[in-house]
């Protein structure tokens, strides 16, 4: 074992300085309240921003909320409106069918006066006029709500409101396509047909063999 020689001089320590000992704890103090700032900074934005962002959320919700109000009351508008549509369309339907009704009364009344006549004592010719002046009397009733008879006797023929069921010869060229005949009117109400009018039809079928012109 190596003993020191007790006349070998001790190493001399560096004394030790306060004041670079202060800077140091001033340093070590200054950067842990750096860094407990930044912490305190990071911590307050965050909370701004959670702040903000429920802030947009309740926000978000009164629009969406208000706009389901909005939507609400316009389907509601709406519906009121369809069934006030309809309600006032089927009055009016049953105002028109009313007013046609009405006027039919009269002739119903003529008509049910002819039909309990007795034939043994009534003249057939006054018979047969009554008839004539009820059926007058009834189509002028319905031409007053828009009914018009097609009837087209030597007129072109017009396959939109007539129906051919057959052709005759045609006496001219001239008369080629013209009505000859009507064998039943037909009807149109306010510009809609009911029915055609079924008719014959002349065709010219070229001149005869041996014909002078």
């Amino acid at each position: 074992m190596t003993q020191r020689n007790p006349d070998t001089p001790k190493p001399i320590e560096a004394p030790m300085d306060d004041g670079a000992t202060a800077l140091d704890a001033v340093a070590a103090e200054q950067a842990s309240g750096d860094a407990t700032g930044a912490t305190g900074d990071s911590d307050s934005a965050d909370s701004a921003a959670d702040a903000a962002a429920e802030q947009e959320i309740v926000s978000l919700a009164m629009e969406v909320a208000s706009q389901k109000d909005k939507y609400l009351r316009l389907l509601a508008d709406y519906e009121n409106f369809r069934k006030r549509s309809v309600r006032e369309r089927q009055e009016a339907e049953l105002k028109g069918m009313g007013l046609l009704l009405k006027g039919l009364l009269d002739t119903l009344d003529d008509l049910g006066r002819f039909a309990h006549l007795d034939p043994a004592s009534t003249d057939s010719k006054a018979i047969i006029e009554g008839v004539e002046l009820v059926e007058r009397k009834l189509l002028k009733s319905l031409a007053g709500h828009g009914l018009e008879i097609v009837n087209p006797v030597n007129a072109v023929f017009d396959p939109t409101f007539q129906e051919a069921l057959t052709t005759t010869a045609a006496a001219t060229e001239e008369e080629d396509h013209f009505v000859a005949q009507v064998y039943q009117v037909g009807y149109v109400f306010n510009g809609m047909l009911l029915r055609p009018a079924r008719v014959v039809v002349k065709q010219w079928q070229g001149a005869a063999p041996g014909a002078v012109n």
